[in-house]
């Protein structure tokens, strides 16, 4: 058996990390059970099930392909080599939705993909994680001039540990914006790399980790500024419930040339318990002088204002409640442009709700 190697505690951008859990997904046993369910929504295009990091089933696979993907040296995305996929499109192409789903049944699995848009292309993918074990992956993007991509991740894994790597390049123009749903009962880290190396280039990267009992949820995202007038978004929400724990890590960096930059940062928690722990940790790094830089970041409970007055109005605790945290996280969901996918995601949430309250 090959040992397994994961980074330390003692690493500043892994102290919060969960390797604990992390070693025990990958050593999970394998579980039955039919691996072709249908987590797909119900959306136009193309559609790829990953059963254990290998691809099981597609629809049409006109514009998603089976291609290599380049290795990166990050911790655990360097472990995902095998089993890539791809989605090209060619200037001026506009994809219809490409979903993809990745089913682990146990154990530990590995795989990469590749999202390239040539200039002015546009496309939509949504990813679903679902299942137990360890599930890894790595995404490398490339966005040509003028190029937009919409793109949602749902972490909604029983049990074990999810975790994803993208590293992003932005061209002149390009637009990416990604939102992940963190709803599932197993751990994850989220990790991403974002640079807009052309000028006036957007990116958004955001979402929410809900967890509770002993669940674990991270994230680690840096959006680097390389040159002028870009604007970037990381907008988080984190709710945490019993004795679980979400960490919000966001980090915005200018270049000392990249000019009339525009980068926002707002993390925010919510503690449904007392027991529950939100960590955040935002960070600006500038070197241009001439930029529009923000970052906010808070931890707090319900208001006990607000929900004394919708008891006042016959509204039941835990419907009070319930409300009061939907409105929080829709405030990151509802930044999801396809109004299907974003119904969706609110639903998961919504569901997750309900059972944590």
């Amino acid at each position: 058996m090959t040992l397994l190697t994961l980074p330390s505690n003692r690493e500043e951008a892994w102290r919060w990390a969960d390797t604990a859990a992390i070693a025990g997904a990958a050593g999970s046993a394998r579980v039955g059970g039919d691996p072709v369910h249908d987590h797909f929504l119900d959306l136009p295009g193309d559609r790829l099930l990953f059963v254990d990091g290998a691809l099981h089933a597609s629809s049409t696979l006109l514009r998603a392909e089976p291609a290599r993907v380049a290795a990166t040296t990050h911790a655990l995305g360097g472990r995902a080599t095998d089993s890539a996929w791809a989605l090209r499109l060619a200037p001026h192409a506009v994809a219809d939705p490409v979903q993809v789903v990745h089913l682990s049944t146990g154990g530990e699995n590995h795989a990469a993909a590749e999202i390239v848009l040539a200039d002015d292309a546009a496309a939509t993918v949504v990813e679903t994680f679902v299942g137990a074990g360890w599930t890894n992956r790595f995404t490398r993007l490339k966005l040509g001039k003028a190029a937009r991509l919409q793109r949602g991740v749902r972490l909604l894994q029983s049990e074990g540990f999810t975790s994803t790597r993208d590293e992003a390049e932005l061209g002149v123009g390009a637009s990416l914006v990604s939102i992940f749903l963190g709803a599932g009962a197993a751990g994850s880290r989220i990790d991403g790399q974002i640079v807009l190396a052309g000028d006036a280039g957007y990116a958004e990267y955001g979402g929410v980790l809900l967890t509770r009992a002993e669940q674990r949820q991270e994230c680690a995202v840096a959006v680097r500024h390389a040159e002028p007038n870009g604007q970037s978004r990381q907008v988080w929400r984190a709710v945490a419930a019993d004795r679980s724990q979400a960490s919000l890590a966001a980090r915005v960096e200018v270049a000392r040339h990249a000019q009339k930059t525009d980068g926002e940062q707002s993390l925010r928690g919510l503690l449904l318990d007392r027991t529950a722990a939100v960590n955040l940790k935002p960070e600006l790094e500038i070197f241009a002088d001439d930029v529009k830089c923000a970052h906010g970041a808070t931890v707090g409970e319900l208001d006990a204002r607000a929900l004394f007055y919708m008891e006042s109005r016959g509204i039941p605790r835990p419907r009070a409640k319930g409300l009061l945290t939907h409105a929080f996280v829709a405030d990151a969901l509802d930044r999801i442009g396809d109004e299907q996918v974003r119904e969706a995601f609110l639903a998961d949430a919504g569901a997750w709700l309900e059972r944590a309250l």
